[in-house]
């Protein structure tokens, strides 16, 4: 089901106008393609599936969001987008979750700086939109995501997961630390120190270690040209010295950045799928 009814259920924030009017981007991001045969499409059959509207502080913002189609609460997982924002991979990874059995909602964090799914060069991704990305306009859309979710009435925000891949690695130990109500988290790839002076992102997760109380599990590419082993170390030492024996850090030898992303050539399947299982197990674990 691709509607936006739950249960014959119409959900808040939702008229007859945004079931017509799609925000979020259509397909992948142009400069994502050629797109990769090894890119997965998991269908919807059995799931509630589609765009909504989250309302924030100024104005609603899209989001897509994916949930078994089937009564009771559900334990809820944000999933925080790459560079590309909420395109097609990105919204086939909540469907993946909510054939798990999780509420999945990725909410289009960019949406006030501009549309990145039609850019065709990823420096222009950067400077026309990521650049001028506040992370406290990102933390305040998360957070009005798990408000949204909770008002539908069919997630548990007391179960609450983050997942982020990239640009959305780093946002999922950042989020962490702003909102420790978060049960568990798994970042994949994400920066870990910063790459320089960026006033917009004042904190990078290699000196917000020491405020981290919920249990992220970090996975990372030994042959990551973007994030070298030595900065994974750092952020093992940093956590280390503030005493955090809750989180912890996965390297897969030979693996280069964005080792999930199947519609890329940088896939690895061994290593995208050994990392699938183990968030799976994360959140068990830690009762998400």
């Amino acid at each position: 089901m691709s509607d936006a009814v739950l249960n014959g259920v119409m959900p808040p924030a939702i008229g007859l106008r945004d079931l017509v009017t799609t925000l979020l981007p259509q397909g992948f991001a142009k400069s994502a393609q050629p797109i990769a045969s090894t890119a997965i499409h998991t269908d919807d059959k059995g799931l509630v599936a589609g765009e909504v509207r989250v309302p924030t502080r100024d104005g609603p913002v899209p989001a897509y969001r994916a949930l078994p189609d089937k009564s009771g609460k559900l334990p809820l997982v944000l999933v925080v987008q790459e560079i590309f924002g909420v395109h097609e991979h990105i919204k086939d990874v909540c469907r993946r979750l909510a054939k798990l059995g999780y509420f999945a909602v990725a909410v289009d964090v960019y949406h006030r700086q501009g549309d990145v799914s039609k850019m065709t060069d990823n420096q222009e991704i950067f400077a026309k939109v990521v650049n001028h990305v506040p992370d406290s306009q990102v933390m305040s859309d998360l957070d009005a995501a798990v408000v949204y979710a909770e008002s539908t009435g069919r997630a548990d925000t007391a179960r609450l997961g983050v997942t982020g891949f990239c640009w959305g690695g780093r946002i999922t130990w950042t989020y962490c630390v702003h909102n420790p109500k978060v049960t568990a988290a798994v970042a994949w790839y994400g920066r870990l120190v910063a790459p320089a002076k960026a006033p917009l992102q004042p904190a990078y997760p290699v000196e917000l270690a020491p405020h981290l109380k919920v249990p992220v599990l970090g996975l990372y590419g030994g042959a990551d040209a973007s994030i070298p082993l030595e900065h994974v170390e750092q952020m093992r030492a940093a956590l280390k010295g503030a005493g955090n024996k809750t989180s912890e850090i996965i390297v897969y030898d030979g693996a280069p950045h964005a080792f999930y992303a199947d519609y890329r050539p940088s896939y690895r399947k061994e290593a995208a799928e050994d990392g699938w299982k183990r968030m799976q197990e994360w959140f068990r674990k830690h009762g998400v």
